[in-house]
């Protein structure tokens, strides 16, 4: 099997045998179809699958169990599977958001919801029946508030209001732009509306609202709350769509912004959590995801529990 976990930034494959084990590993660059397309996207992807089939000294393998980003609707996932079934890396293709990647490394069963929370935030639930939970995650227009790139934007809409008066008054005024060594929200508006600062960086103000928040900004505070609400706001809904509010069911939190365990964000989700889902239990992911994308190859052919200890086994312990 080859196991494929497909991020923004990077890319992880994995060469796993019938028994469990790893033949083979490779990283490549980030995966991004909406910004390349489905073909160019695809073709990026051998730059680390064509070194892991040689590494394992084979030509193909049996199935490809591809977790990857941006396919965030069916028929987005049906695509990219076409196109992989184009490049004859193996016989049978199944492919799946990346979040499923994430939650399926997180858990010993494919049994759970995750909420990943990196540069946008998306949600996935899953059932041992095959039942799934999911949202468009596509951004605004489909209902999502939340990601690196939307507490960035937040904290600048308020900055910039605040410092021109349309606005209640914030630090983030003056951190935001001193972040860049700029003095003025203005300076740092005409900054990066004239692009000399590159808009990719918009995502380095993340940080600064959390930092900001940490000194008691009233208005940097409320956007960590609100992100902790969307959070709990998706776990609640895929828990109730999988009927398993009433059960003890893994909720795994993952992606950068999540991950960071700021005490603020934490511990608000774990609250607003026990009050909304008091059966949930919430813990941090911190597996590779791409074991994630094996276990679920496994899953589709029914591997014994033996097998899926010894690939989880090899990622967890480094390889």
């Amino acid at each position: 099997m080859l196991a494929i976990d497909a991020g923004n930034s990077k890319t992880d494959v994995a060469v796993v045998t019938a028994d469990g084990r790893v033949t083979a590993t490779a990283r490549g660059g980030g995966f991004q179809p909406p910004k390349v397309g489905v073909e160019a996207a695809v073709d990026g992807l051998a730059a680390a699958v064509l070194p892991a089939l040689a590494e394992a000294g084979v030509q193909g393998v049996d199935h490809v169990s591809a977790c990857l980003a941006n396919a965030d609707l069916p028929v987005e996932e049906r695509e990219l599977a076409d196109a992989l079934r184009r490049r004859g890396w193996g016989e049978s293709v199944e492919v799946r958001n990346d979040t499923f990647a994430i939650l399926r490394a997180g858990i010993a069963e494919p049994r759970g919801v995750a909420v990943v929370c990196g540069a946008g935030i998306n949600c996935v639930g899953m059932r041992p029946d095959g039942r799934t939970a999911r949202f468009p995650a596509i951004g605004r227009i489909s209902g999502d508030w939340g990601g690196g790139w939307g507490l960035a934007e937040e904290a600048l809409w308020h900055a910039a209001r605040a410092e021109d008066g349309r606005g209640g008054p914030t630090a983030l005024a003056r951190t935001l732009p001193a972040h860049f060594g700029l003095d003025t929200m203005y300076a740092l508006i005409e900054a990066l509306h004239l692009k000399h600062i590159d808009l990719t960086r918009q995502q380095e103000l993340t940080p600064v609202l959390f930092a900001t928040a940490d000194d008691g900004d009233p208005v940097a505070r409320s956007l960590i709350d609100r992100l902790a609400d969307e959070v709990v706001a998706m776990a609640t809904v895929a828990l109730d769509r999988l009927d398993l509010l009433d059960e003890e069911t893994p909720v795994l939190l993952g992606g950068g912004v999540l991950a960071a365990r700021h005490p603020q964000l934490d511990d608000r989700v774990h609250a607003l959590l026990a009050d909304r889902a008091p059966k949930a239990v919430p813990q941090v992911v911190t597996a590779p995801p791409v074991l994630g994308s094996a276990l679920l190859g496994l899953d589709r052919f029914g591997a014994p529990d033996a097998v899926h200890a010894r690939v989880r086994a090899y990622f967890e312990n480094g390889g």
